[in-house]
């Protein structure tokens, strides 16, 4: 594993740091927009006051924090894999290069001693799962996995309430960022509940060190923050183009990891490139919201060490 210079300085100084996940940029976002926007992506991280850490796969290596060059492959290869926790190994020895997902960043921030990730939606529990069994790793790596992780709830292409009944049974805490409802993604409001509130960075810090305080530190934790509701989807083009992208894909026979990047590329063209603008806003808000966290955890930790 390597460790960007200015990350590995920032944590040795006890100086807050904020992991990425790369898969937004390779499969996420559309070329060439994509490496515009990680890199607004890390400003935001920085200038939340904290030090950016986008995390993949590079000729091998594990890369905590990437140099330009790095994010510029990353962000323009096309042959670039989608990696999972399972995959790293794999990909490791043979050289290639790889953009991790939500379970990978974890992981890997994790072992680097990264507290805070952010990223655009968690995954979660497929529609159809009784029968498929399709379930994402993020749910999995995060029950075993000390990682906060600031997110708009999970993708509305999800079942989301057996998302939540999952993150219940693993123990995965959930926040509310000024909210008592469970943001959809694209969407404020997925029409489930959030029983835990939260209206302050400072105060998510003061869950995260309670965390470590009574050994639960194993865990990880969701911080949902809603998109800001002049971002968000309009309610019946979402619902319109969720319903016809559902369709298609069943018709397409996508199935697996393959589905959320083939619903996600369905609904930037479906709505001429509305959902794209939510999906840069909900990540760049979850980008800041994760610096202001780990600035606050790096301020209490100190304080309390004075």
């Amino acid at each position: 594993m390597l460790v960007q210079p200015e990350v590995a300085d920032a944590l040795a100084a006890g100086q807050p740091v904020v992991a990425l996940e790369s898969t937004i940029i390779s499969h996420g976002l559309p070329r060439p927009d994509n490496l515009r926007v990680a890199r607004e992506i890390e400003q935001a991280v920085r200038d939340g006051g904290a030090v950016p850490a986008t995390i993949a796969v590079v000729d091998g290596h594990a890369r905590i924090g990437l140099d330009d060059d790095a994010l510029a492959r990353v962000a323009g290869d096309p042959a670039v894999a989608k990696v999972s926790v399972r995959d790293i190994a794999v990909l490791a020895a043979r050289g290639g290069v790889g953009a991790t997902t939500v379970a990978s960043t974890a992981h890997l921030a994790a072992a680097a001693g990264i507290r805070l990730f952010a990223t655009g939606g968690l995954g979660g529990v497929h529609r159809g799962a009784r029968d498929s069994w399709d379930e994402s790793a993020d749910l999995t790596t995060l029950s075993r996995t000390s990682v906060a992780v600031v997110c708009a709830g999970v993708k509305s292409i999800l079942d989301i309430g057996a998302t939540l009944e999952r993150l219940e049974t693993l123990n995965i805490g959930v926040l509310g960022y000024r909210t008592d409802r469970f943001p959809g993604f694209y969407r404020r409001d997925s029409g489930h509940a959030v029983h835990w509130t939260v209206d302050s960075p400072a105060e998510i810090a003061a869950v995260l060190r309670a965390q470590d305080r009574l050994g639960s530190a194993g865990y990880g934790l969701v911080i949902a923050n809603p998109v800001d509701a002049a971002d968000e989807l309009d309610a019946d083009l979402h619902d319109s183009t969720l319903r016809a992208g559902l369709a298609a894909a069943e018709t397409a026979g996508v199935r697996g990891k393959d589905v959320t990047p083939f619903l996600l590329e369905f609904f930037h063209r479906k709505t001429h490139g509305a959902s794209l603008a939510t999906n840069v806003a909900l990540v760049l808000a979850n980008a800041r919201l994760a610096a202001q966290v780990a600035a606050e955890v790096a301020a209490q930790v100190a304080a309390a060490r004075a």
